[in-house]
């Protein structure tokens, strides 16, 4: 257990993720499949070269998941994932990267006594949370979380996917803090076999808006050649999810030890970040 929460007092550590070499953020379920195992898990992340991690408070709808994080947060919560137990876990966990916290906008603004986002963002502030990912909030109702992210020296990052309009997407730049989530692909989240050939595209539309916030890339993301070739492509990092959380759930399913599937979050995580440095070495990315 750490001494104090990571980010607790002060301003986000987010920055400090993509200052220099490639970021590599990958994304766990707090509690898939249970408390004492789901640290582990995460600590295996850090271990692995994490510079940001995403980490999930289960909501009972999520709808922005494809059916693997959905089952992962089936698991969280049939494990007794709440949100006091969330800020819980968060405060015990032993790393030193930023963490994201990635969940829905009704957990967030029905949190605490006082209607509105601002007790949530109070509380994960002083439990070490450094920053937000909420899929399901829309750019022009985002207001209130924006500035209470402020008044507490929170990040809030934009998803920015391969259809949204040049107006929107100037909305979302202009709304967000820490990085901008760039989708690889239309549809949820899933390990896919290659990089969605719009990746590029959707950099270079996000380079254009003049933001010079960091683009880090997920959807699909689950290979060495994957994390290489996005980073290549002009990304400033790469967001893997659905490849981590199907090691928790064959894990789970082959009711393995908990250090041996820590081991193998370790290898991929380790194997990513690999990827993610080479893709910097590249002609293309150093021409980015």
């Amino acid at each position: 257990m750490s001494d104090e929460p990571m980010g607790g007092a002060g301003q986000s550590r987010i920055p400090e993720a993509f200052d220099g070499e490639p970021a590599f953020v990958p994304y766990l379920a707090a509690g898939d499949p249970n408390y004492e195992a789901s640290l582990e898990y995460v600590e295996a992340l850090a271990r692995a070269g994490a510079d940001c991690i995403e980490l999930g408070l289960p909501f009972s709808e999520p709808i922005a998941e494809g059916p693997t994080i959905q089952q992962a947060v089936v698991r969280s919560l049939e494990g007794g994932m709440t949100v006091e137990r969330y800020f819980e876990f968060v405060s015990d966990l032993d790393v030193d990267v930023p963490l994201v916290c990635m969940t829905y906008y009704n957990l967030i603004y029905r949190y605490g006594e006082a209607e509105g986002p601002e007790p949530f963002v109070e509380r994960a502030a002083a439990e070490g949370i450094d920053g937000f990912v909420v899929p399901d909030l829309p750019a022009e109702e985002a207001g209130p979380l924006r500035e209470a992210c402020d008044e507490h020296g929170r990040d809030l990052v934009s998803i920015v996917a391969p259809t949204t309009g040049e107006e929107r997407l100037q909305r979302l730049v202009d709304l967000a803090s820490g990085y901008l989530y760039i989708q690889a692909r239309l549809g949820v989240t899933g390990a896919r076999q290659s990089v969605s050939d719009r990746t590029a595209e959707s950099l270079a539309r996000v380079a254009e808006t003049g933001t010079d916030l960091p683009r880090a890339v997920g959807f699909g993301i689950s290979s060495f050649e994957q994390a290489r070739d996005v980073i290549a492509a002009g990304a400033d990092g790469v967001i893997v999810g659905s490849a981590l959380v199907d090691i928790v759930a064959e894990g789970h399913e082959a009711d393995r030890p908990v250090a041996e599937t820590a081991d193998r979050l370790e290898e991929l995580g380790r194997e990513l970040k690999e990827g993610a440095l080479a893709g910097a070495g590249t002609e293309a990315s150093q021409a980015d």
